[in-house]
This record gives C-alpha cells, sequence and structure tokens, in this order.
C-alpha cells in the first residue's frame, strides 16, 4: 500500500440479539475451516480502505470470540492498519449510551426544592409584613370606633401619662432658660460696651474724670458677674436638655415599641377568640393551631416590652430626681447671689459644680505649645 489507513468501528445501539450472533458464529467458523489466513483474505480498495463488507464479517468474526457472559452493549471493537504492530484491540466496558452522553454534558443535577430562590423568600417577608399590618391597622381602628378591646395595664399606663406630661412641661422651662440666656448675653455684651465707653470718656473728660471712672468701674463688674451668671445658667440648660431630649427620649422610644407590641398583642388575641368561637373541623384546627402560635409569640414580645419599660421608668425616676436637684440649686444659688452683688458667692457656686468659664481666647493654643 501508498499509506497506512487506521479506523475506529463503534457499535450501533441496535445490536441483533444473542441467537442470531450464535448461528452467525457457527456459520462463519464452518467457513473459516481453509487453512489460508483470514487478514490475507480481505480485499483493499484502490485508496487504501477497507471494503464495507469485509470487514463487517471481520468484526463479527472478533465477536464470536468474546466470551459469552460479555454484553454487546459492553464491547467496543477497534481495527488498526494491517502494517502496523497491532492487529486488532477488544476493549470492554459499558458503552455509553445517548441519554448518559446527554447527562454527562448537562452537568450535576439539582433538584428544585433545594434551590433558594431570593425573589420568594422577599415575596414572603412581605407578605407576612401585609398580614401584620392589616391586623394591627383593624385592631387600632376597632379600639377607636369602641367595637374592640384592649390590653390596659392601669399602673403602668398613668406613669406613662405622667412622664410625658413632665416632659412638656420640662421642655417649656428649657424654652424660658434659652430666652433668659440669650438675653443675658446681650445685657453682657452691652454693659461691657457701656463700661468701654465710660472708660474713654473717663480719660478724655478731666472734668467728669472721677464720674466716669466709677461708672465704668460698675458696669465691667457688672458685665463679669453676668458672664458668671451666664456660664451657670448654659450649664443648667445643657443638663436638662440632656435629661428630656435624651434620657426621656430613649425611655419615650421604648413606651413606643411598648404600644406597638400592644397593639399586635390585641390583634392576634381577637383574632384567635373569633377562631375559637367558630366551628372545630378539620379545616379550622390547623389555623386555629398556627393562630395559637402567633399569638404566644406575641405575648412574649408584650410581656418582655411591658418589663423594659418598667425598668426604664423606675431608673429615669431615680436619675431625673438626682440630676435636677444639683442643676435647681446651682440655678437657685446663682440667681440669688447674682442679684446680691455678692461676687464671691457667685464663683463659689461655680466651683461647687466644677464649672469652669471659658476666657475669650482660652481655646487658642499658646506661643509655647505652638512651637
Amino acid at each position: 500500500m501508498s499509506e497506512n489507513s487506521s479506523e475506529s468501528t463503534t457499535l450501533d445501539e441496535s445490536h441483533p440479539s444473542a441467537e442470531e450472533i450464535q448461528s452467525g458464529c457457527e456459520g462463519s467458523a464452518m467457513a473459516q475451516e481453509s487453512p489460508k489466513n483470514s487478514a490475507a483474505e480481505i480485499p483493499v480498495t484502490s485508496n487504501g480502505q477497507l471494503e464495507d463488507s469485509h470487514e463487517h464479517s471481520f468484526n463479527r468474526d472478533l465477536k464470536c470470540s468474546l466470551p459469552v457472559g460479555l454484553g454487546l452493549s459492553e464491547t467496543k471493537i477497534t481495527s488498526h492498519g494491517f502494517d502496523g504492530a497491532k492487529e486488532g484491540v477488544v476493549e470492554a466496558g459499558q458503552f455509553p449510551s445517548k441519554g448518559s452522553r446527554a447527562q454527562q454534558k448537562s452537568g450535576p443535577v439539582v433538584l428544585a426544592d433545594e434551590v433558594k430562590n431570593p425573589a420568594m423568600e422577599k415575596l414572603e417577608l412581605v407578605r407576612k409584613w401585609s398580614l401584620n399590618t392589616y391586623k394591627c391597622t383593624r385592631q387600632i381602628i376597632s379600639e377607636k370606633l369602641g367595637r374592640g378591646s384592649r390590653t390596659v395595664d392601669l399602673e403602668l399606663e398613668a406613669q406613662i401619662d405622667i412622664l410625658r406630661d413632665n416632659k412638656k412641661k420640662y421642655e417649656n422651662i428649657l424654652r424660658l432658660a434659652q430666652t433668659l440666656s440669650t438675653q443675658l448675653f446681650q445685657m453682657v455684651h452691652t454693659q461691657r460696651q457701656l463700661g468701654d465707653a465710660f472708660a474713654d470718656l473717663s480719660l478724655k473728660s478731666l472734668e467728669l474724670h472721677e464720674e466716669f471712672g466709677y461708672n465704668a468701674e460698675t458696669q465691667k463688674l457688672l458685665a463679669k458677674n453676668g458672664e458668671t451668671l451666664l456660664g451657670a445658667i448654659n450649664f443648667f440648660i445643657a443638663s436638662v436638655n440632656t435629661l428630656v431630649n435624651k434620657t426621656i427620649e430613649d425611655t419615650l422610644l421604648t413606651v413606643k415599641q411598648y404600644e406597638s407590641a400592644r397593639i399586635e398583642y390585641d390583634a392576634y388575641r381577637t383574632d384567635l377568640e373569633e377562631l375559637n368561637l367558630g366551628p372545630r373541623d378539620a379545616n379550622t384546627l390547623p389555623k386555629i393551631e398556627q393562630s395559637q402560635q402567633l399569638f404566644q409569640v406575641h405575648k412574649e414580645k408584650y410581656d418582655k416590652m411591658r418589663n423594659d419599660v418598667s425598668i426604664k421608668l423606675k431608673f429615669l425616676e431615680e436619675n431625673k430626681v438626682k440630676v435636677l436637684h444639683n442643676q435647681l440649686v446651682l440655678f437657685h444659688n446663682a440667681i440669688a447671689a447674682y442679684f446680691a452683688g455678692n461676687q464671691k458667692q457667685l464663683e463659689q457656686t461655680l466651683k461647687q459644680f466644677h464649672i469652669k468659664l471659658k476666657t475669650p481666647g482660652a481655646d487658642a493654643p499658646s506661643w509655647l505649645e505652638e512651637q
């Protein structure tokens, strides 16, 4: 031959039955009793390829030589060129079918139940939120119309009402104190300017030198005492502002959470009561059981929030009494000492409450610190 040729032949899926192969093998065995070499009798076409009819008979002879226990679907026969080192190789194994090949290409199979869909989870959360909002809204409307019942803790509700009323009164005191601080700041600024004007005229008017000098010193002293009183009032404002807008506001935020938990508790309690009044059958029993579980969850939440509000109200009352006691004593002593003209008593009051006045330019670093 001019060039070597090799060809791999794979059995088709539609194989003949075992009886047909056995009968074919017996016939071929009778025909092969000739002493000639079977490989030499295989004709070759003009282009160096095997003829199809003889190749088919050659493959059939090879299959006949296989063991009986080996199925046709588990064989793959490969024939090589006759001038090579290998005359034929028979590989045994599970022959891949079309379905198995398609399954290998598609990759691992994942069950649909195991796949978590974020869109479905969000939809479920929205559904639960909508249902809860509907129940709470229905409960609020029923209470306002007088048709629904609500859970009331008389002692706790009374404490909450007192706290809200006190907050309004403290806010009013805070506004008035801020107004006083603003007016006092303007008065001190005016007194300082007036003192500078008297001092300037004292130097320029020789006839009224002493009179302008006395007034200048008086106004400067009043301005100094006013700055001391202003420091005490600002400290009072800062403390009351912290009490009203932080401490009390934090407690009222917990109260709002408690009221929301109370509405949810009453809504699910009403829902459970309506189901219990209805008929009990195979359809309603699962709903009653589910409603009982939701009611228990919201009852525990309501009890927890009620306990938190009680604890916060107790600590708030103790803190409020302590803070307001100190601030009211400071405010009284500072005002009394200022209008009595007792400068030493006014300064002593600030020292008692550890109040430090900010002098002009105190925040700026010194030249030594800058170096």
